[in-house]
Formats: structure tokens, sequence, C-alpha cells
């Protein structure tokens, strides 16, 4: 992506993405595979870990875990009394590693890092030089400072890992609803669901449609692979790990998707009776069991 600086000279633009998701559908590992591939064809990416658990970057690092912004600010007094280099790391093809952490369970606002985070790194030049920003956002809920990359227009293309499981459609449309309510302030936009496959049934056909219904695309969908979980238990992704396997070429093709993808739209949730109908539609439920969209509503 290109655009005109003050000179009227064509320069590059810098993209910033979200991966959203509902937690343990593998968006954080769908994200770092992805972005090893945007690395892999010479992209300069930063990753901005928006997530308390703060595995937005082990595989990208080899590492069990990263420093993250909020516990070495409490190790040193405040965030201004921090160095960038103190918590920005370089993994694997130099892509730039940032956690933002959280606080202790049950004790503030776990988006409180992110906000923290991201105005830390904007502040201290972090962004500069780089064709791609990927925020890592825990997804089961679109609200304070897990909304902040796209309230605050830092994210402009929004992808949705889901799968053909009922509460993770729930949670993606959940998060679309999120999308819409910024999009015409902050001009943030859907850039596709992309389906990390459960194996359920006829779950390419189900995800294809409920892209459809949120006015969006399937950007790509990924089969299910055990080499995903054997690189994962060497902290690698896969491209590192099996790069000439068929599950490095899938994360390949999605990457690539994603340098193309000129679809970017203003997303058109559904209601919870329309993701029942959806459901019943494709067979996953029959008319009067509202047992499973029960427990969603709930």
């Amino acid at each position: 992506m290109t655009g005109v600086d003050c000179n009227g000279k064509e320069r590059d633009l810098m993209r910033q993405i979200a991966f959203y998701g509902k937690g343990g559908i593998g968006k954080s590992t769908t994200q770092q595979n992805t972005i090893a591939c945007l690395a892999e064809m010479g992209k300069r990416i930063m990753i901005v870990g928006c997530d308390p658990k703060a595995d937005s970057t082990r595989l990208i690092l080899h590492s069990k875990c990263q420093d993250t912004v909020l516990s070495l600010a409490a190790e040193a007094g405040s965030v201004e009394d921090l160095e960038l280099e103190d918590v920005l790391l370089k993994g694997w093809k130099d892509i730039k590693c940032v956690e933002s952490g959280g606080p202790e369970p049950g004790v503030g606002c776990a988006g409180r890092g992110v906000i923290t985070s991201i105005n830390f790194l904007e502040e201290n030049g972090a962004y500069e030089g780089l064709d791609y920003v990927a925020y890592d956002v825990l997804g089961d809920v679109v609200c304070g400072g897990f909304a902040m990359p796209i309230r605050e227009n830092k994210a402009q293309e929004i992808y949705i890992v889901t799968s053909g499981e009922m509460m993770a459609m729930y949670a993606a449309n959940n998060i679309a609803k999120g999308i819409l309510k910024y999009a015409h302030s902050g001009g943030v936009r859907l850039g596709g669901l992309i389906c990390n496959s459960r194996n359920t049934d006829c779950e390419a056909e189900l995800i294809q449609e409920l892209a459809r219904r949120l006015n969006t695309q399937m950007i790509h969908y990924i089969p299910r692979d055990n080499v995903v979980q054997h690189a994962e238990l060497r902290r690698m992704t896969v491209l590192e790990y099996d790069p000439n396997c068929a599950q490095a070429a899938e994360y390949r093709a999605l990457a690539e998707k994603i340098e193309a993808n000129t679809m970017k739209t203003i997303p058109t949730p559904i209601t919870m009776d329309e993701l029942e109908e959806l459901l019943i539609d494709f067979g996953i439920m029959e008319v009067g069991d509202e047992s499973i969209v029960g427990q969603a509503k709930a």
C-alpha cells in the first residue's frame, strides 16, 4: 500500500491490523504464524500483544513469555522511566515484539495495559519504518482498553479468528458490533473472518455464510493439523519448524491474502435469532433447540 507525502512523492504506508477472536480459538497462534509469513515476504513488522496472558510473541521470541510494559513500569516506578529498548525485543526475522500485559487477577482493568503500551510506543517512535503493526487482542469482550485499537483508530483493518463452533461465531458477531460502533468515527474496517478449523460439521460453508451476512469475506480457511501443536511445543511458528509442510503453505496463503486485501468493509452484525436461524439452516441445531443459544445469551 502506498501514499503520497507532503512533497508529492510516493511512499509506503504502514498498515495497522488487529487479530481478534474468542479465547481459546487459536488467535495468538494464527496471528504469529501469519506475521511470520509476512516477515518472510520482507515486511517490517511489530507485534503489540494486547492480551493479559502475554502470549502474543512467544513463538516469535522462542520464549515462555516476555516482560510486559505494565510489569516493567511497576518495577521502574512509572512508564515514563522506561526506555523503548526495555519493552521492545526483536525475534525471528527481526520481528519487533511488545507485550502490554495486565494487572494481577481481580485487580484493576486489564485494558489499562493496552492503553499504556500503545501510548508509550507512539511517543517513543516505535512505529517508524514499519510496514505493519499487528495487534493481538482478547476478543471475548470488546470494551474499554481492549477496544482501543478499534476506538482510537489505531488498527484500520480487523481480522476475526473464528470457527464453526457456536461460541466462536457468537464472539465474532460481537466483535463485528464493536467495529460497527466506531467505523464511522474512526474509519476502522473489517478485513475478514479467518476460519481456524475445529473440524465441525459444514464448517467452511457455515463461516462463508456468516461472513456474507456480516458483509465481509472468509479470507482464509486454515485446516486443522497437529504440526501446529508440535511447533508450539518448541515455541516456534510452523514456518520456522517445518517450512515445507502443507500447513506452512496455508499460513503463507493467508499472509498473501492479507497483503493483497482490498475488501475492508463496515460490518452488518446479526441478531441472536438470526444466528440461531443460520445454525438451523446448516443442520447444526434443530428447530426448538434453544439450549446452545441460551448459553450464549446468558
